[in-house]
């Protein structure tokens, strides 16, 4: 029997795609869905953070939309800004310095152009090289420093692959001319009911009783081939499917490893509803890089619901070791919203709820990535196999961690076919 730790969406997936019912996932918390849980309370629909489906693979896209009916999704192309000074400029910032002050604006564009080389090796370098130091220093350096709560030196120059808006030269020039401010996810959908819909949808065909909440793994013994519960249940299996964070696997396992190659930042989210709407309508969700403010992106659920009251989804980034108290830095959310002209004096929060995400962005370095290769190596001639964000212990969208899901359900059964 296979047992899958986590019920959240890379776990579920794997369940269903594996194509047979000896398995039983086990999920530490009382509900399924992980960070793409939901609540919907007082008319506000909030997730863990903001969650919106990108597809690119039609196949996932059928799988998760199965039976959804069109009004219950919302269809959106994507309206963002940067907040930079008094101003919103359209993101991504590189390909639209021309909208900065005059001054501002050729500083960058100088530095574009004596900027070059391929002679880097961290994050924070390959923005210097790619971008030159004005366009760096102004938004990308300081707002991805605010995101991930560490120097970017520590970070691959590669670290967020696929997802960061790189743009060459020219492209930077003609936008110009011809805005064409495209990305990976340009458009979205969104359930009307919030993210958990999508992780319901997948669970919905998984048999009844092959998902088992609160059940936390407190540890793992691969010789034995088995798992401990906190309340001393032990499972035997044949094969172990882990979506938790490697290290936390690593953990349980009682493998060795170096601590100190493994990073990762912590995210405060609030989401909050207010009494009316605010006066932006159409923003989906606004980039912070300044100091200035405490949150480094807030996001609209009404303008992307198209609702009557105002309500946010609120980022804050902070190193893995820091005490938070949520509590405290309310006061100082909302002071920050007003100062950025989110919130007016005619609103008033009636409703928030916080979540600590952590781990929520892990800091990808060549170390910890050749160190996760080797010990997954090791993990699967026990029998052991991790997926998923926090599983690769990588930076993903939804739909990839689906996928991953879907290539380890299809070697199984390889495999299967060959004996």
């Amino acid at each position: 029997m296979d047992l899958i730790i986590g019920a959240g969406i890379t776990g579920l997936s794997y369940a269903l795609l594996k194509g047979d019912s000896d398995y039983l996932v086990l999920e530490t918390e009382n509900e399924i869905g992980g960070y793409c849980r939901t609540t919907r309370r007082n008319g506000f629909v909030w997730d863990y953070s903001g969650h919106f489906f990108h597809f690119r693979d039609s196949h996932i896209k059928d799988m998760v939309m199965k039976g959804l009916d069109e009004s219950d999704i919302v269809k959106v192309d994507k309206c963002t800004h940067i907040k930079y000074g008094d101003c919103l400029i359209d993101f991504p910032f590189q390909k639209n310095i021309h909208q900065l002050p005059q001054q501002e604006f050729i500083d960058c564009l100088v530095d574009l152009f004596e900027s070059g080389g391929n002679d880097y090796r961290s994050f924070k370098e390959m923005l210097y090289a790619k971008f030159g130091k004005s366009i760096a220093e102004k938004f990308l350096i300081p707002y991805n420093t605010k995101l991930y709560a560490t120097d970017l030196d520590a970070l691959d120059s590669n670290a967020m692959g696929r997802f960061f808006p790189y743009a060459e030269k020219e492209e930077i020039v003609r936008n110009f001319r011809r805005p064409s401010n495209t990305s990976y996810n340009g458009s979205f959908v969104y359930p009307r009911r919030g993210a958990i819909v999508y992780v319901d949808q997948i669970a919905g065909q998984v048999p009844a009783g092959k998902i088992k909440t609160g059940s936390e793994v407190v540890a793992v013994d691969s010789q034995a081939k088995t798992v401990t519960l906190t309340d001393g249940t032990c499972m035997h299996y044949d094969r172990l499917v882990s979506t938790i964070p490697f290290v936390r696997l690593l953990d349980l396992a009682k493998v060795d490893y170096d601590r100190s190659i493994y990073s990762w930042n912590k995210v405060l989210v609030f989401n909050i509803g207010f009494d009316r709407k605010g006066e932006d309508t159409s923003n989906h969700w606004i980039y912070f890089p300044g100091e200035e403010y405490c949150f480094y992106r807030v996001g609209f659920y009404d303008n992307i619901l198209g609702t009557d009251r105002m309500s946010l989804y609120v980022e804050l980034g902070f190193d893995k070791n820091a005490a938070i108290n949520p509590e405290e830095w309310f006061p100082r959310v909302l002071n920050d919203l007003r100062r950025a002209g989110i919130l007016n004096d005619s609103q008033t929060p009636v409703d928030h709820e916080s979540i600590i995400m952590n781990p929520a962005y892990v800091h990808v370095n060549e170390a910890s990535q050749r160190d996760v290769a080797e010990k997954k190596k090791q993990f699967a001639q026990t029998g052991i196999y991790s997926i998923g964000r926090y599983g690769s212990w990588t930076y993903c969208s939804i739909e990839d961690n689906i996928k991953e899901a879907q290539a380890l359900a299809d070697a199984f059964v390889r495999e299967s076919d060959k004996s």
